[in-house]
This record gives C-alpha cells, structure tokens and sequence, in this order.
C-alpha cells in the first residue's frame, strides 16, 4: 500500500530523520525501500542513478569513504501531498578541512519506507571536487 497523504509521507520520513540524528544505522537501512532510487546530481563519478537498496547502499558508503561525512543538524522535516524533504546540515572532510554544507533531501514514499531521493546539494561544484 503506497502513502499517499501528507501526514504519511511526514510520519516516514520523519522516523528517517530521526533514525539518521541518532546516527541508528539498522533504523536508517530500514528505512529504504527494497526497490529504493537514488538520484545524485553533479559531474562526478557517483553522479546518476542508483536502483535498488544494495546499489544505494554501496554508493552512500563510497561518499562516507570519500568524505567522512557526518551530520551536523537536521533542521527541517517537510511533507507535502508527493514529497517529503529533510533540510540538513553535513559536514565533509576535504583537503585537510571540515567543511560545513547545506543539503536539501526530496524523498517520495511507498509502501512506508522511502522510494527514491533527490539529493540537492548547495554547492555542487564543490561536491563534484569532494566527490571526484
């Protein structure tokens, strides 16, 4: 059964959230759907699309490998009548320095787990040099 309200998308997307803030990593797997889609936008090597949850998996480690990322704040949680968007702040290690950047997740939902996601970058060019 697919959400299809906004408080459904709201509710998953929320216990996603909040799984990532406690850095929960069992409830954030959990999270995706099986068939889950990741789109990365950019000119880097993980630029594209990743279909099925191994394939985003694989690609969410490559960028921690790369970057070391870490989340700093989530700072909003949004649901609307398609999508659910988590505003987050992530830091990244480039170059010997911690870098602090601005990441917008658009999320569609099915079957109460997340189905694909956007992921908007607020400086991409810096991203694709991270990320190259």
């Amino acid at each position: 059964m697919s959400a299809s309200t906004n408080e459904d998308i709201y509710r998953v997307v929320k216990r996603y959230a909040e799984a990532w803030a406690a850095n929960d990593l069992k409830g954030i797997i959990d999270s995706y759907h099986d068939e889950v889609v990741f789109h990365y936008a950019g000119n880097n090597p993980l630029s594209g699309t990743h279909r099925g949850k191994p394939a985003c998996l694989a690609v969410l480690k490559q960028v921690k490998q790369k970057t070391d990322r870490k989340l700093i704040a989530i700072r909003d949680v949004l649901a609307g009548e398609v999508f659910g968007l988590i505003v987050a702040v992530e830091e990244f290690q480039h170059q010997g320095r911690a870098i602090q950047l601005e990441r917008l997740l658009r999320y569609t939902v099915r079957d109460g787990k997340l189905s694909e996601c956007w992921i908007h970058d607020a400086d991409q060019a810096l991203i694709d040099e991270m990320l190259a």
